[in-house]
């Protein structure tokens, strides 16, 4: 495992996010904790992980659906940012162990508990619905759970977003780590209401989550 190809990435495309975009950003102080954690966030686009790899301070092994590493070109590039597939359909999957073995080494785990892009009126802000499996996760690693709202990242589906005019606005805000000695259902449902939360801090900024996603 290596972290080269992933501060190559960080290095050449955070300048793109940087002159496009005027984003909100709400307690990213919290990711510079030392020793492992997991961030927990929403999931409406691709590019939520760009922006959380441009705004987490450390630097983030993501898990992804076992689809994305069937494609050989896709499955490379995720691997060589040290990625790995969760096969939901396996709850005691080798991946579980992964992710363990990962936190017990002091990285940083991404997940995204809604399983899924789920925009607008679809996403957790709004049905309060999770997978679960990050509660019992954090109760084996003993691993912090950070909650994680981005919103509108599907403003960069457009070519024009790309543009150097700083006019993309996206919001990104990250709540206080979740005591991960708490049950696991307790977890999982003080995440869901730090979504809400967090969610309301970007809306009050004129970033919430759009219907259309």
């Amino acid at each position: 495992m290596s972290d080269t190809f992933y501060n190559f990435l960080w290095y050449f495309g955070s300048p793109a996010f940087l002159v496009s975009s005027s984003p909100v950003v709400i307690n990213a102080q919290v990711t510079k904790r030392p020793g492992a954690f997991i961030v927990a966030a929403n999931h409406q686009s691709p590019y939520d992980i760009p922006l959380l790899m441009r705004h987490v301070a450390r630097n983030v092994d993501f898990v992804s659906i076992v689809e994305v590493f069937k494609h050989p070109l896709l499955g490379w590039f995720y691997g060589s940012m040290n990625a790995f597939p969760l096969d939901r359909a396996k709850p005691d999957s080798p991946t579980v162990r992964t992710i363990l073995d990962r936190l017990k080494h002091g990285r940083v785990i991404g997940m995204f508990p809604e399983g899924r892009f789920r925009v607008g009126a679809d996403s957790v802000v709004h049905t309060g619905i999770i997978k679960p499996g990050v509660g019992r996760i954090a109760n084996l690693s003993a691993a912090p759970v950070i909650p994680c709202v981005i919103t509108r990242s599907s403003e960069y589906r457009r070519f024009t977003s790309w543009l150097p005019f700083k006019h993309t606005r996206y919001g990104i805000a990250f709540g206080d780590p979740i005591d991960p000695s708490l049950p696991a259902e307790q977890i999982e449902s003080t995440l869901v209401t730090a979504y809400n939360d967090l969610h309301a801090k970007l809306a009050d900024k004129g970033v919430g989550i759009c219907n259309d996603g």
